[in-house]
């Protein structure tokens, strides 16, 4: 994600570290290098150049004043602050007060919106403990209905369905009925796709809207077509003047256009980045981390509170005695890795980690990198996973046909968990991290990562 815009941006600043102190010269320079990239992530010329002037006006005001301060990291500073500005600002969460609250689906054909839905109700059902309702509105795509009917088996949570009935105002007017009915306290609503030029079906979404008086209407968009998303949100704002926005499929190739420039334009906030078909994978739009990202800072903040969501106390007290017993064994590392798939994407998870999105850009890293892993545990028994020290070369030959791998993959799994384990106990002995670093530093990972 915006790995492009991050690689110029960082080319413009660099050219800034050798000098001494900003001059109008080198502000210039670096000015002119930072316009280029946002144009290039597919930024309005006009907003990109009012972002630079801006940026610029902020730099010679500092130049004589912050002395101390490398050029380089003023600049960064400024464009951080900046960035920020231009995104929004402060975070702006979703309003769903009300009996029931009730959130209306819009966009373009393609964009997600129903997995968007999916993921919503997830997200109300589990963060904010509410009993969300899902609505199938799209009368017209076939597959729609049974789209969100598997969202909402997979998330167990209720859906209202009238398969029969053509009308999406009538469907979600019997849906809001059968919400109240049932103490279901936010009600999504979604629609089908519809160009913004299409007046029949525009005329329809507002029919839809003036009928259930939403108390939060947002707009999805795939952040995949750029400026494009921009100028649709825009038309779309136009005839709903919905609430927020939500950028999917963050996850792809996107340059950054519509994130950089979809709050300048539409004067509405980014409200949802969602990344991937997990339903798990979404996430409030924070713009001051999301300007961190962009420059390349990592997002540790987000990658803390995810890793807090999954933390389990008892689990990792129970972890510390074994290890420090030196007794850690294979469930107990498979245990830790479920615990980080269920954070996310693991690609994703690392480039929030300052310095580490430059260190994965170009490896291979998804949900499939602890298979071969898991695959070697799984095909133990049970009391080897709970010794590893039973493991001779008999029972490793016996495990690599088990998972389908050589022998050599499981030797060295098995060596770096040894190695592993004793790094963990001695750190729990108080040998510190240095031990840790001298002896994996320079070595491959496990098998598959």
């Amino acid at each position: 994600m915006f790995e492009s815009l991050n690689d110029r941006l960082e080319s413009a600043f660099k050219n800034l570290r050798g000098e001494g102190k900003l001059t109008e010269i080198n502000i210039a320079s670096a000015i002119k290098d930072i316009r280029r990239a946002l144009v290039a992530a597919d930024v309005n010329y006009k907003i990109a150049k009012s972002f630079t002037d801006e940026v610029k006006e902020e730099a010679l005001g500092t130049q004589n004043v912050l002395k101390s301060v490398k050029p380089g990291q003023l600049m960064i500073k400024i464009v951080q602050d900046k960035l920020t500005e231009l995104m929004g600002g402060d975070m702006e969460e979703i309003q769903v007060k009300g009996k029931p609250g009730i959130v209306l689906i819009s966009g373009l054909q393609g964009s997600g919106k129903t997995t968007f839905s999916g993921k919503l109700a997830k997200f109300l059902k589990e963060k904010k403990h509410m009993r969300p309702l899902l609505v199938a509105g799209d009368v017209y795509r076939p597959a729609a209905i049974d789209q969100l009917t598997v969202l909402s088996e997979q998330i167990n949570v209720p859906i209202f369905k009238e398969p029969e009935n053509k009308n999406p105002v009538q469907i979600a007017q019997n849906a809001i009925q059968f919400a109240r009915a049932n103490s279901h306290d936010v009600v999504i609503v979604d629609t089908a796709g519809r160009l913004a030029v299409d007046e029949e079906m525009m005329n329809e979404i507002e029919q839809i809207k003036e009928a259930i008086h939403p108390t939060e209407t947002l707009f999805v968009v795939d952040s995949m077509t750029g400026q494009d998303a921009v100028n649709t949100a825009k038309e779309f704002n136009n005839r709903l003047n919905f609430d927020g926005v939500v950028l999917t499929k963050l996850d792809g190739d996107t340059r950054g256009g519509a994130a950089l420039s979809i709050k300048y334009v539409v004067g509405k906030p980014i409200k949802f980045i969602s990344h991937g078909e997990k339903l798990d994978a979404l996430d409030v739009f924070h713009p001051d981390r999301m300007a961190q990202r962009i420059l390349g800072m990592g997002d540790i903040v987000s990658f803390v509170e995810k890793a807090q969501e999954q933390f389990d106390e008892k689990e990792a007290k129970r972890i510390e005695r074994k290890i420090k017993r030196n007794k850690f064994d294979f469930n107990d590392f498979r245990s830790q890795l479920q615990q980080i798939r269920k954070m996310g994407d693991l690609k994703g998870l690392m480039s929030m980690i300052p310095g580490m999105s430059k260190l994965t850009k170009n490896l291979d890293i998804d949900d499939s990198a602890f298979n071969k892993v898991e695959a070697i545990i799984l095909s133990m028994t049970p009391k080897e996973r709970e010794n590893p020290d039973l493991l001779n070369m008999s029972r490793k030959r016996r495990i690599a046909k088990g998972c389908g791998q050589n022998i050599h993959e499981v030797n060295q799994f098995i060596k770096q968990f040894e190695q592993m384990r004793k790094m963990m106990h001695k750190m729990s002995k108080g040998r510190g991290m240095n031990a840790l670093m001298q002896q994996f530093g320079g070595k491959g990972g496990f098998p598959g990562m």
